[in-house]
């Protein structure tokens, strides 16, 4: 890449698909089906194993740093949990790996039943003696261009210590089976990468193996599998968190809302008692004015009754008065006589 190139890839990482105003590039957002979510996530193994010997080619989705940073800039703000895509992705790649992993170890399997469990267990050493010759070996060089050369050194110390107990070893295994039947044991396969390793590779070799683009690039993939794993944990676990502690609000919502509404119906409740009573209330004021106004008619017309006949009668006579007294005497008087002449 030139170094123009390499600036325009920075400018765009750094400021996203509108630093130069190009409406085209701006067509299509970072949330598009086209776009590579592992790639928005710096985790796709197209871009990953790029320029190795596993090299995958050209991603079929979109990949462009611009639309990363765009994501970038946006997930501050919002959640769109691109992790889960990634995480399938890289989960699918790595699962295809293992069963190429396991189909090359049941090959070599297939060329090695005759030998001897003892002499495949001293097979087995001698390639771990050898992977670790690699690994510290890579390790070395690490440090070195960090700069830490007294640790190197003690790193270097550990090769050398390493390298006696592999001739040592090899000694042991080479003696202990047939030169066709060890001819048949040089390979294995790295659990990692898939890659075949010999079981006499020199150290450099081996460095180069653990040290190289390949080796990491798949160590990387796996590495960032997990980390992507964890995410996808985390923010399911963050999600459940919030929808039950919405569910909570809701609930508590719908039970003030009740609340609510239980104390408009009380008040309803209320004013119809009150109503009721009001009601009461209106009959027995009605009950007692007509009560009042039938007792003082018949009042007044009895008094108007006895009025008139007095009026009719008149006051009583003198003379009338007198002759009964005289009938009454007279009546009195011939009764004594009938009693004096029986």
């Amino acid at each position: 890449m030139s170094a123009q190139a390499q600036m325009r890839a920075m400018l765009d990482q750094l400021m996203g698909t509108s630093r130069d105003g190009d409406s085209m590039r701006q067509r299509i957002k970072f949330t598009d089906e086209r776009v590579c979510k592992s790639h928005l996530l710096d985790s796709c193994p197209h871009d990953i194993l790029s320029g190795t010997r596993m090299d995958l080619g050209e991603c079929v989705k979109v990949h462009d740093l611009a639309l990363r940073a765009d994501y970038e800039i946006a997930s501050k703000n919002q959640e769109y949990f691109f992790e889960l895509d990634a995480t399938e992705h890289l989960q699918s790649f790595i699962a295809d790996c293992d069963r190429r992993t396991e189909l090359a170890k049941k090959r070599l399997a297939e060329t090695q039943e005759e030998i001897s469990a003892e002499v495949a267990a001293k097979a087995e050493r001698v390639h771990e003696l050898n992977e670790e010759i690699g690994k510290l070996l890579a390790r070395a060089e690490q440090l070195g261009g960090e700069g830490n050369v007294d640790e190197a050194q003690q790193v270097l110390e550990k090769v050398e210590n390493t390298r006696t107990m592999k001739r040592e070893a090899e000694d042991v295994y080479r003696n202990s089976m047939p030169a066709s039947s060890f001819q048949q044991q040089k390979l294995r396969v790295c659990e990692v990468c898939s890659a075949y390793l010999g079981l006499h590779d020199n150290d450099r070799r081996l460095a180069d193996h653990f040290g190289g683009k390949l080796h990491l690039g798949f160590i990387e993939i796996r590495e960032k599998l997990e980390k992507l794993r964890k995410a996808v944990t985390d923010k399911q676990e963050l999600m459940r968190t919030r929808r039950r502690e919405e569910r909570d609000r809701e609930e508590e919502r719908e039970r003030e809302w009740e609340r609510e509404r239980e104390k408009e119906r009380e008040k309803e409740r209320e004013r119809e008692r009150e109503r009721e009573r009001e009601k009461d209330r209106r009959r027995t004021r009605s009950r007692s004015g007509e009560r009042y106004r039938d007792g003082g008619s018949s009042s007044h017309h009895s008094r108007r009754h006895h009025s008139s006949r007095a009026k009719r009668r008149g006051p009583p006579s003198p003379e009338r008065g007198s002759s009964r007294r005289r009938w009454s005497k007279a009546m009195k008087a011939e009764e004594s006589g009938r009693g004096r002449g029986g």
